[in-house]
């Protein structure tokens, strides 16, 4: 019944939007969620009571993602005009706002100093959660480094998109140093130098299928959150200064970790292309913490002292996510068991098969 209502939803000259298709459900909230987007736009009823966690679980996590991903690549089967759909967005509404409150319960009240740049450098060094990149440096299987592009890959083929959506919310020095990295992720306008496109090659070199969502099955809540936190700050102007945050301490805490990736990756017998996401993050992100620290996250604190708890605030968002996300892995690796929802084998196939 939903196939036929798409088919006469779709207009003349219809092509499928680049984004994955509609992954399978993993609880009433998501399930209510792919229920209504594979149907022609129309008024969404109130989604039922979530059963799991909205920061770490996998049907809250996936049912916020479905809802972000019409703002990137859209889904396949899933008509654009869901887009800006009153009652999805409301909806959309509902399950941020849950999000956001676990985020806020985790956090506490956050009093900046009134140096920034201190408090970022603060947060990070208060980070508590296991090293992922040096389990991997140290003990990693490929196995385990299959996993781990895998679950890095919901954020990596999007790479600096939804940091974008802050370059037209700020102006002056903290604009200009956002644009001077967001311009190094995407390879200064060369498509084979964006980062997006490194990832998807390192991908490949490991044996992987580089396509954009193909593994959206697979990945738990754990991994979704990273992803849709920055979604979250990104989409919502009230919100810019976390963004910030995240952005400046993502950069903060790049160089030693994608040091420790790239020696992982040559260690496991990966070529040249398939290192050369990491190396490029190494050389990238050394001058990119000066940046985001002091020109772009002090500077719109300058600007706009106003922001400072939220940009803080962003930085512990990003480190709380970051830690749940390790700890996910690691323990999963520790106990003998895949850190994935299903065999990425078994979800390749049937995502191609558009079962």
């Amino acid at each position: 019944m939903a196939e036929q209502i798409l088919e006469r939803a779709r207009p003349v000259g219809h092509r499928e939007p680049p984004g994955p298709t509609p992954p399978q459900p993993r609880g009433p909230l998501s399930a209510h969620v792919l229920e209504h987007l594979l149907q022609a736009p129309h008024e969404v009823p109130p989604a039922p009571p979530a059963e799991d966690d909205p920061l770490w679980g996998d049907d809250a996590q996936l049912a916020l993602y479905c809802c972000y991903e019409l703002h990137y690549r859209g889904i396949s089967g899933v008509d654009d005009g869901w887009e800006w759909e009153p009652s999805l967005l409301a909806l959309r509404q509902d399950l941020e706002a849950a999000f956001e409150r676990r985020l806020e319960d985790e956090i506490g009240v956050v009093r900046p100093s009134g140096d920034v740049e201190a408090d970022l450098l603060g947060t990070i060094a208060g980070g508590n959660g296991p090293s992922l990149s040096a389990y991997l440096n140290e003990r990693g299987t490929l196995e385990a480094m299959r996993e781990f592009s895998i679950h890095r890959s919901a954020y990596q083929l999007k790479e600096a998109d939804p940091h974008t959506w802050a370059i037209p919310r700020f102006d002056g020095s903290a604009k200009a140093a956002l644009i001077e990295i967001q311009l190094d992720e995407y390879g200064g306008g060369e498509e084979a130098a964006m980062h997006s496109t490194l990832f998807a090659r390192s991908m490949e070199a490991l044996g992987l299928d580089s396509t954009y969502g193909a593994y959206l099955d697979c990945l738990p809540g754990t991994t979704l959150a990273t992803t849709n936190v920055i979604s979250l700050f990104g989409l919502h102007r009230r919100r810019r200064g976390a963004l910030i945050g995240h952005l400046a301490a993502f950069e903060a805490t790049s160089v030693t970790p994608m040091t420790r990736y790239q020696d992982a990756m040559r260690r496991l017998g990966i070529g040249p292309e398939g290192q050369r996401f990491y190396e490029v993050h190494v050389s990238a992100d050394a001058h990119h913490e000066v940046v985001a620290l002091r020109n772009m996250a002090a500077g719109l604190a300058s600007a706009e002292p106003d922001l400072a708890a939220d940009i803080v605030f962003g930085a512990r968002a990003m480190m709380l996510v970051e830690e749940g996300f390790a700890h996910h892995l690691i323990d999963s690796w520790t106990d003998g068991m895949s850190s994935l929802l299903v065999d990425p084998a078994v979800a390749v196939v049937s995502r191609g098969d558009g079962t």
